[in-house]
């Protein structure tokens, strides 16, 4: 449990209607701090609010607590409306789950880089109707020489029930120290189904003929289109934590997403 009161909030919300109209209400009963006077991040809407949220207060040491007015809404809490002039109670006696992101480097084809961090995943994407062709290398060793594929993406423990686990990869507990290298509609070569890397490794991903073959990459939701090279590895002190009810825990719903059937 945190071990702050909880009294002031800054609110981040989605543009649908529904989750304006809880911040609307939540402002009136508890007001609207900066995000530097805040005890914590108070999120309405879905996942990808939530994704949203964790990069803009990427630089603040608060916890994120989100309320569900999204669809899946996995990294966010149950709406209880009637908690609404309880919620510091509520989220005093919430678990905390530390969440760690990845930082990717990319170089396009015109030799700029770009720099951005990812907490579920960075994607690589066939930008046209041929299939990409990669290398790919962890730690500088050649791994896979030529990825023949729609496209690849490394995957953090967080985001693996996302986008990584409907390409057919693995979900992994929040305790494991590995990210998930996953392939995107692989034709050669068949069988490779991925890979389990310790979050220590780089992963560089070399483009094979880019100038034919176009591939953009995409750090959770930011795009670089034509690149060359992708370098990947886990970022150095960055940092985000989530608040979940005690029911609702984060590795808890993980692991039963295992046993869905």
């Amino acid at each position: 449990m945190y071990d702050k009161a909880m009294n002031k909030f800054t609110f981040w919300s989605s543009s649908s209607k529904k989750a304006l109209t809880a911040k609307k209400k939540l402002i009136e009963i508890y007001g609207n701090h900066s995000i530097e006077d805040a005890d914590a991040v108070l999120v309405l809407g879905g996942d990808g609010s939530m994704l949203e949220a964790l990069h803009d207060s990427l630089n603040i040491n608060i916890p994120l607590y989100g309320l569900n007015y999204g669809s899946v809404g996995f990294m966010m809490n149950p709406v209880r409306v009637d908690e609404f002039d309880h919620l510091p109670a509520r989220m005093e006696k919430a678990m905390l789950t530390d969440i760690y992101s990845l930082k990717m480097e990319a170089t396009d084809k015109y030799g700029k880089t770009y720099e951005a961090v990812a907490f579920n995943e960075v994607s690589l994407f066939r930008e046209q109707r041929q299939a990409a062709k990669m290398k790919i290398f962890v730690n500088g060793e050649e791994r896979i020489p030529e990825l023949v594929c729609d496209g690849v993406m490394v995957a953090t423990p967080a985001g693996s029930t996302a986008y990584n686990f409907s390409a057919g990869g693995p979900i992994l507990p929040l305790s494991a120290n590995v990210n998930a290298l996953t392939p995107i509609s692989a034709f050669r070569p068949r069988r490779w189904k991925g890979a389990l890397l310790p979050q220590s490794v780089t992963i560089d991903i070399e483009i094979i003929e880019p100038g034919h073959r176009p591939v953009s990459a995409t750090a959770d939701f930011k795009e670089f289109r034509d690149v060359v090279k992708v370098s990947i590895r886990q970022s150095e002190g960055i940092k985000k934590t989530l608040m979940f009810d005690p029911d609702h825990a984060l590795s808890e719903r993980i692991l039963r997403e295992q046993f869905i059937i």
